[in-house]
Parts: C-alpha cells; structure tokens; sequence
C-alpha cells in the first residue's frame, strides 16, 4: 500500500523554524515530483513548492521564497520543508503530495502534520 506520511510539526513562537519531513511507504519515492502544500483553518488548501523527482528542479510559491526550502533525499525516501523565520499565519495543516511532474495533478495524499506559530 502507497502512503506518504508527513511529520516534523509542532508548535513553536513566531521567529522559530521546523523541518517538515515527508516519507515514503511501500513505494520509492524517486518516481514522484513531491509538492508541500497547507490548509489553514477556514481556508482552501494552497502550494508553497514543489521539487522534481530527481530534485534538480524546485518551484516556489512567492510568499514562500526565502523563508521556506524544498530538497529531497532520494537514497532516504524522503522529502523535506525547511521554514525559518515562523509567522502566525503559517499556522496550518501541512501535507505532501506526490505527483508525475511538478505541473500534473496530485496522485497521492499525506494526511497532514500540524505546525502551529504561537506566542
């Protein structure tokens, strides 16, 4: 059975960073384009990046350039979301996803990992 599995949230006070991390079971994730997005309460389910299948290609949502970094480690089945400099409103529900290329339609879910901003 294919699954993604998302952890590395928390909470943690405005400034903070996490690393999200996004694992592989039952398949090698090397297939798939991996893209991060969230869903904050009350609102749409939005992308922050995604990065290609053999990582050498990264695309970002603007608001997320230079707070957030996508990157891979394919050997470790793993997708990770680096994000520094925390703000409230990152508060979210956090999920990978997994997709043929970077422009296709999500083919696999995660279930969400919890980051919350708070003082």
């Amino acid at each position: 059975q294919k699954q993604l599995v998302e952890s590395g949230g928390g909470s943690v006070q405005p400034g903070g960073s996490l690393r999200l991390s996004c694992a592989a079971s039952g398949f090698t994730l090397d297939r798939y384009a991996i893209t991060w997005f969230r869903q904050a309460p009350g609102k749409e389910r939005t992308g922050i990046s995604c990065i290609s299948s053999s990582g050498d290609s990264t695309i970002y949502k603007d608001w997320a350039k230079g707070r957030f970094t996508i990157s891979r480690d394919n050997a470790k089945n793993r997708v990770y979301l680096q994000m520094n400099n925390l703000k409230s409103e990152d508060t979210a529900v956090y999920y990978c996803a997994g997709l043929r290329d970077c422009s296709g339609f999500v083919e696999l879910w995660g279930l969400g990992t919890q980051v919350t901003v708070s003082s």
